[in-house]
């Protein structure tokens, strides 16, 4: 089995998206929104931004028509001739591999019996001792987001393992960059433990072929190919993920008092679940779940707060509207509708 970055980082953020990926019917998946081409396009422009300003004379390993594996031996000769910045670089080890570098001073983490492929944006030679000469390289990983996130700490310290390996030398310090421009670096030593986890979970969920629940996140779910199918699966199920505000954390709290779906929710003692997750939030989540069973909205009650009141009297009024994913850090679809009270007539402007 092979275990690619891709593949950790679709585990990392859902182990359930990385098993249907591996063992799923793709048939079943949603076509791909015309949102994620838009973020490869700018994801495209922000590393040749990086290349341009940093790395103006790197050296691409990439060489059509040749397998992965015939890529990653390409890269390899690259850095055997010691190639200052590599772009486009295939790490690839195999159990074979790791098991001739692992020592008690340098121990691998890679669970027995897999093979593992890394495609970091570059790496970049730097004085050190490797199997290569006095000289070794270390990992350069490129995100559009603007904040050095657990999941590319994650990678970026499976691209170090990997050139451990591939070098025989411990691993090294890998980079970030972020937008705009912002370098750092990650402390390889806190973060392999983490990544030991991370591998040693999703090998024993893919070689048991162990499908993982679903569970409706709508940040995290809204732009997965998946979505539908897993939506359908929690419908039949009446999940509890289908009530908006039912967080992992509470889900596995109400799971505690018995609560399963979406019809225990709506129809629980009231009270119990207040003990568990609080008054209000108890409240909420069970409107939530009946407004969900009956297929019907709930109104809240009358409050005295009257809106008509705070809200402008001018002549002219401007209301701004915006859409995000917070995730990616990303604003879109801008706009600003003018309402003129004196003729009640509107106007849309989209930016």
């Amino acid at each position: 089995m092979l275990i690619t970055d891709s593949l950790l980082l679709d585990y990392k953020r859902c182990s359930r998206r990385a098993f249907l990926n591996m063992y799923g019917d793709s048939t079943q998946q949603d076509p791909e929104r015309d949102f994620l081409q838009k973020l490869r396009q700018e994801n495209k422009r922000h590393t040749a931004l990086v290349l341009e300003t940093f790395y103006p004379h790197y050296q691409q390993s990439h060489v059509s028509g040749l397998s992965w594996r015939e890529k990653a031996k390409v890269t390899e000769q690259l850095m055997q001739q010691g190639v200052d910045c590599i772009y486009k670089g295939i790490l690839w080890v195999d159990d074979t591999a790791q098991s001739s570098y692992d020592s008690e001073e340098f121990p691998s983490i890679f669970p027995l019996g897999y093979e593992y492929l890394g495609k970091p944006h570059l790496l970049i030679k730097q004085p050190g001792e490797s199997k290569f000469g006095n000289w070794s390289y270390y990992p350069v990983s490129i995100h559009l987001g603007r904040k050095a996130k657990p999941e590319y700490k994650l990678l970026a310290t499976f691209y170090a393992q990997l050139l451990a390996i591939i070098q025989q030398t411990a691993p090294p310090t890998p980079e970030l960059i972020v937008r705009p421009l912002k370098h750092s670096s990650v402390d390889v030593i806190q973060w392999l433990p983490k990544l030991q986890l991370v591998l040693d979970e999703c090998v024993t969920m893919l070689g048991a072929v162990q499908e993982p629940e679903v569970f409706i996140s709508r940040q995290r779910c809204n732009l997965c190919r998946w979505y539908s199918y897993c939506y359908g699966i929690a419908q039949s199920q009446q999940h509890l993920s289908l009530v908006p505000g039912v967080t992992p954390s509470r889900y596995q709290s109400l799971q505690d008092i018995g609560v399963h779906t979406t019809e225990s929710l709506a129809t629980a003692n009231l009270n119990a679940i207040e003990e568990q997750i609080g008054t209000k939030l108890a409240q909420r989540l069970q409107q939530q779940a009946r407004s969900l069973v009956h297929n019907q909205p709930i109104l809240h009650a009358q409050s005295q707060y009257n809106p008509s009141e705070t809200l402008s009297n001018q002549t002219i009024e401007l209301y701004f509207d915006i859409e995000a994913e917070p995730e990616r850090n990303l604003d879109y679809l801008l706009g600003v509708v003018v309402f003129n009270r004196l003729t009640h007539t509107q106007t849309f402007y989209p930016f």
